[in-house]
């Protein structure tokens, strides 16, 4: 590992709280330098405008230089056009950094992304240090593995190796099988036996040297999340996959994400309202972005995984840029003209 730059790959399912858990980690680097891949859906990077927004690079550093974002699908479907360009451009600066977060998209497969690191143009310079596994709490415990499980089944649909009878389940199994420790979030929406009774379970499905971490809010110390030193590219024949002999798939062409700006600001609660109204009508599966709301100094954080939306202010909005409302949609076969005009009614 002399040399080489660690790297912590962040996987789970869709909205388990992966970029909530990369954004604490960035507000609270301790002084680490961390170059962040985020796997963004959409035309607008919300995601990493999120990220951004935590202000951690160098003053004298291009603060977008520290985050890359692949917008292209799953990373475990791009390693061949888009990952290796974006790790050797990260790898070029490796003396000005200490370590790189890579998060997954809900829907990816976190071994291939790995076994990119067997690479020749990457091993040299980078390991993968341990694999994070984010566990929503709440869903386990309602009987699901994700808070809108609908949603990723109709993701999954179209994916030719992952038709199976139970193919959620399956991919859940392969992101506990790569995992060196499970987080377990959104332990605040159960009571203490709820949680007792997940963790239980989830340990009959773990190794038992694999830990199971309860997390509110994406707030962890870094160093439970840092520091592995599993080198876990030469090791994947430990971590068995239901994939390992599959050919790569393709994407359903049906799943499809539209984005909005909108000069105009928004009331949260009449907003959340109305975007909930379009997910009852619409194949919504995930809604995120940035609003302007009136006569308040601080910007709106949005993000919606189904029918459950939250929102919270940030940060204030800066002279340099337009207050701006700015969403992204995310789901089956949307009508940019109907959902928009809903919006602009109110």
């Amino acid at each position: 590992m002399a040399g080489k730059i660690p790297v912590t790959v962040i996987t789970g399912f869709l909205g388990s709280g992966k970029t909530t858990l990369i954004r604490q980690m960035l507000q609270n680097n301790q002084g680490r330098r961390i170059a962040v891949l985020v796997n963004e859906f959409g035309e607008l990077g919300i995601d990493g405008e999120l990220l951004r927004s935590c202000q951690v690079c160098d003053e004298e550093e291009n603060p977008a230089s520290n985050i890359v974002e692949l917008t292209n699908g799953c990373l475990c479907c791009t390693v061949q056009e888009e990952f290796l360009p974006t790790m050797q451009q990260i790898l070029q600066r490796k003396d000005k950094l200490d370590c790189i977060l890579i998060e997954t998209s809900g829907l990816a497969l976190p071994k291939p992304l790995i076994q990119a690191f067997r690479w020749p143009e990457i091993r040299t310079g980078a390991t993968v240090d341990g694999v994070v596994t984010v566990v929503d709490c709440e869903a386990i415990s309602s009987g699901t593995l994700a808070s809108d499980i609908n949603a990723l089944n109709a993701q999954r649909e179209a994916d030719p190796n992952l038709d199976h009878e139970t193919p959620i389940e399956e991919l859940f199994e392969d992101q506990l099988a790569c995992a060196d420790m499970v987080l377990l979030t959104k332990v605040d929406r159960v009571d203490s036996q709820t949680q007792t009774q997940v963790q239980n379970w989830l340990k009959q499905q773990l190794p038992q040297t694999v830990k199971i971490v309860p997390c509110d809010r994406g707030n962890i110390s870094p160093e439970l999340l840092l520091g592995f030193n599993a080198s876990v590219e030469d090791n994947l024949e430990s971590r068995p996959s239901h994939h390992d002999e599959e050919e790569d798939h393709d994407h359903d062409d049906e799943i499809n994400s539209v984005y909005f700006i909108f000069d105009k600001n928004f009331e949260p609660q009449a907003l959340v309202a109305k975007l909930q109204d379009l997910v009852e009508k619409l194949e919504i599966y995930r809604i995120k972005g940035f609003v302007d709301v009136a006569n308040k100094p601080m910007r709106l954080v949005l993000q919606g995984v189904g029918d459950r939306i939250e929102y919270f202010f940030d940060r204030p909005w800066q002279s340099s840029e337009l207050r701006q409302t700015k969403l992204v949609f995310i789901g089956r076969d949307l009508d940019r003209t109907q959902i928009e005009s809903a919006l602009l009614e109110m």
